[in-house]
């Protein structure tokens, strides 16, 4: 910094760490870099990322479930006034928008830990479904990770999610398999165990190949389904 010519600006500057228990111990409030004073903070902002000296999130985590709650409260007061599309369009400016964001930072982060953005998601399904806060969301959940199979079987999917699921009557190598002829999709291998199986492109096949035969056939209509 020193040989580009600027300078620290200690009102503006804080310094996270972590230390050893013989440190932390010692009641350190600042450091002294350059001449700088430095507070030190249990808790440090960077771009509207609240990052805690354990790498868990929680404060982070809270806040946004904090913000997608209160926006929550705002839309159930004129869901009545809204069509279907028009919530999910909401949700997705107001509620979706907020978890995605630099949503990276939070990979292996302990579920205890994301709760709470799995709770804002469940509410603003409920909120689109026009579900009670005692209903079980469980199924609708369900439902919509199984709309898309049903749809890819009938070869009525958009393009972006035929790239993703396909059965296994498109893999040449398979086409003669049991499976190709009970309308079964292609559930692709993963590298992780807690994370992979989790991915839509995995969970909504497996979640489909369990439905009963008769229920994958394609002369059902979306409405049958």
């Amino acid at each position: 910094m020193k040989s580009d010519h600027l300078h620290l600006n200690s009102d503006k500057t804080v310094y996270l760490g972590r230390f050893t228990p013989a440190v932390a111990s010692v009641s350190v409030t600042e450091i002294v870099l350059n001449g700088f004073s430095i507070k030190i903070s249990p808790i440090v902002t960077c771009l509207g990322v609240k990052i805690d000296a354990e790498l868990t999130f929680s404060t982070h985590v809270k806040q946004v479930a904090a913000r997608c709650f209160y926006q929550l409260r705002q839309l159930w007061s004129i869901r009545p006034a809204l069509t279907s599309d028009n919530a999910i369009m909401l949700i997705h400016a107001l509620i979706a928008s907020r978890v995605d964001y630099c949503n990276s930072v939070l990979f292996q982060t302990a579920a205890v830990h994301l709760r709470p953005l799995q709770l804002v998601m469940n509410a603003a399904a409920r909120l689109v479904v026009k579900k009670r806060k005692s209903d079980s969301i469980t199924p609708t959940l369900r439902d919509t990770l199984l709309a898309p199979g049903s749809r890819t079987n009938r070869q009525l999917a958009a393009p972006y999610l035929e790239s993703m699921i396909f059965p296994v009557s498109a893999v040449s190598t398979r086409r003669h398999l049991w499976l190709a002829g009970q309308a079964d999709l292609t559930v692709p291998r993963t590298r992780t165990v807690g994370f992979g199986p989790r991915s839509f492109s995995v969970a909504g096949p497996s979640l489909w190949n369990t439905l009963p035969s008769d229920m994958k056939q394609s002369y059902l209509s979306i409405v049958q389904f």
